[in-house]
């Protein structure tokens, strides 16, 4: 096997029924991958879905965005899964294709008339997220007055420093005084009124969606509507070398206690999330090969960077991900080097934003698996100069801190 393609190894290994390695370790000295291959743990994905289907006080649902695989679909919808948050009918034709029965919830606030059109008419979507009049007005437009239709109003506050990785402020969600107006007329149409927000991605603080609840409920109270549900959205966190975050129980627990607080007993809102990141981030790792360490510096060039699956690391320097080095099967430790860190392209953005102490000894065509990349290591891919792949291999334990 060490004289064919990986590509035919993978497709003779992967012709083996329920093919499923230890490790990435494993599968590096089965496989020998010469392109970036991710390692998926279908029973850590399990394990973490029940972990929100048990816990969370409503309905869970999965942010496909995060992961859009098919392997992670099916998991999830068999771990119980039954609604599906999606940016687009492209989401939609995806998922249906593995869950029969998928039931959507179109979440993004912007979309054209076609798009809506086709998922209502194809897909039997039945929620919709609007931020403003006219969206609301083609959605009204396009479906007429059916009874069994939900207009999610998604608002927005103004994002406190350092409460998450990524700022949800800037770009979609209403203020306060529009939220009313619009909820209003989602009555006035005849639809199922109810509320949403995004706390942000790798939210680390409880507190910050305790203080959207109380904003959701100030906002029902203003506009004299009482809302059917309360999605709270997704931002729960994983754990990553620079930021780590409590378990979603912690999180859980003060959503509940909010809600019931902020809108009591009586009117209390069923409840929805629509985690992404905190659901898979730990399901997958990534295992690069080392192209060419320079020994005449400290530059090591790898087979994947920031125009494949790294790429969030790049945007966003806090969400390092762990790694660690693996030679001949077997994960390598020892004393380490500080190394700047190049991806496979020809660009010269094409570098990790860090530089990562390594291991001193690293070698050409060593394997360096990078753990914690099962949201949006795989969903940000591109072919950018001809690399970036998207192969996955089973694994019992994907890497992750």
């Amino acid at each position: 096997m060490k004289h064919t393609s990986f590509a035919k190894r993978l497709n003779m290994l992967n012709a083996t029924s329920n093919l499923t390695f230890e490790s990435a370790a494993a599968a590096s000295l089965a496989l020998q991958p010469d392109a970036p291959l991710f390692c998926f743990s279908a029973t850590q994905l399990c394990e973490r879905a029940l972990v929100f289907l048990k816990g969370f006080p409503g309905e869970t649902t999965f942010a496909v965005k995060a992961n859009s695989s098919p392997q992670v679909i099916k998991v999830l919808a068999e771990a119980g899964i039954n609604a599906w948050d999606v940016a687009s009918v492209h989401e939609m034709a995806m998922v249906s294709k593995i869950v029969s029965m998928a039931r959507f919830h179109y979440h993004n606030p912007v979309k054209s008339r076609r798009e809506i059109s086709d998922a209502y008419k194809i897909y039997k979507c039945q929620r919709y997220v609007v931020d403003c009049r006219e969206e609301l007005a083609k959605i009204a437009d396009i479906v007429g007055p059916a009874k069994n239709i939900e207009i999610a109003v998604r608002f927005v506050l103004p994002r406190e420093r350092g409460s998450s990785a990524h700022d949800f402020s800037t770009k979609f969600g209403a203020p306060d005084y529009i939220c009313v107006e619009l909820l209003k007329q989602v009555v006035a149409l005849g639809y199922t009124p109810l509320l949403t927000f995004h706390p942000g991605s790798q939210c680390t603080e409880p507190r910050n969606y305790v203080r959207h609840i109380e904003a959701a409920a100030r906002i029902a109270k203003t506009a004299s509507v009482t809302i059917s549900k309360l999605n709270v959205g997704g931002g729960f966190p994983a754990n990553y070398v620079l930021s780590t975050a409590p378990e979603p129980q912690v999180f859980f627990k003060a959503i509940e206690k909010s809600v019931l607080k902020a809108f009591g007993k009586e009117n209390r809102p069923a409840l929805e999330c629509e985690p992404g990141r905190g659901l898979v981030a730990t399901c997958m790792s990534l295992l690069t090969r080392v192209k060419l360490v320079c020994t005449d510096g400290d530059d090591i060039f790898i087979n994947d960077g920031v125009y494949g699956g790294l790429m969030e690391y790049m945007q966003v320097p806090d969400l390092e991900p762990p790694f660690r080095v693996i030679r001949d099967g077997k994960v390598i430790e020892g004393d380490a080097k500080s190394f700047k860190v190049f991806g496979p392209t020809c660009d010269p953005l094409d570098v990790l934003p860090h530089r990562l102490d390594i291991l001193a000894t690293l070698r050409e065509d060593d394997y360096i698996e990078f753990g914690s990349l099962g949201a949006y290591g795989l969903a940000t891919m591109t072919n950018f100069n001809g690399y970036g792949g998207n192969a996955i291999v089973a694994v019992d334990q994907a890497f992750a801190l």
